[in-house]
């Protein structure tokens, strides 16, 4: 984790966590809390777009992924995750379109606890937001991917690209362990929403 946290107000939080941990259950839970929940793959979704931030790069870089004049992800995304040098490249040309948008829509909640949803640890992010990693072991993450309806074929070359357990550990400020009920992650969550909601308080004058 990261040795030195710097605060700001209002709440402004980095949710991330691999493929399976549970990422978008915590964010709903938080979005219960009142926070305004940010999707980065839903922003990635929206630059991806005809007239997107990202469409016509990635249009002129992958010809053969645009099917009737929209960008098709599906097979986009086998070739990206298959090739750390074409995951690298496709990140390149979307991520300072994702980044401007969110941080556009940061902008816009004003004073409002936000939470930014990511499935990496994106160069686009605030260093100054904290950072909270939902975690499980992979085993656990597999299964709950494929119960989803997903191929495990396809969810292990999607783990193999993304970061490592270790260096995700390495890149936190909190960790919520996702490996219970909900009723257990909510408690977690709970716990660090007390937490963060204390820091943000402005300190009662004297």
């Amino acid at each position: 984790m990261r040795s030195h946290i710097i605060t700001s107000e209002p709440i402004r939080l980095v949710l991330s966590g691999g493929i399976g941990a549970g990422k978008s259950t915590v964010a709903g839970l938080l979005a219960a809390k009142g926070a305004f929940v940010i999707r980065a793959d839903e922003v990635g979704h929206s630059v991806l777009e005809p007239g997107g931030g990202a469409y016509a790069a990635v249009a002129a870089r992958w010809p053969a992924c645009v099917v009737d004049g929209r960008v098709d992800r599906a097979r986009l995304a086998e070739i990206v995750f298959s090739d750390t040098e074409e995951l690298a490249a496709l990140e390149a040309i979307t991520h300072p379109a994702i980044g401007r948008l969110i941080l556009s829509e940061v902008e816009g909640v004003g004073d409002r606890p936000a939470v930014i949803e990511v499935p990496i640890h994106a160069s686009f992010i605030d260093p100054r937001w904290i950072r909270v990693l939902v975690d499980a072991p992979e085993a656990l993450r597999l299964e709950r991917a494929t119960r989803r309806g997903a191929d495990a074929g396809d969810v292990a070359n999607r783990m193999a690209a993304q970061p490592t357990r270790e260096a995700r550990l390495a890149w936190a400020d909190h960790v919520i362990e996702n490996v219970g009920t909900l009723d257990e992650l909510s408690q977690r969550v709970d716990e660090l929403w007390a937490e963060l909601a204390a820091r943000s308080d402005p300190a009662p004058s004297g």
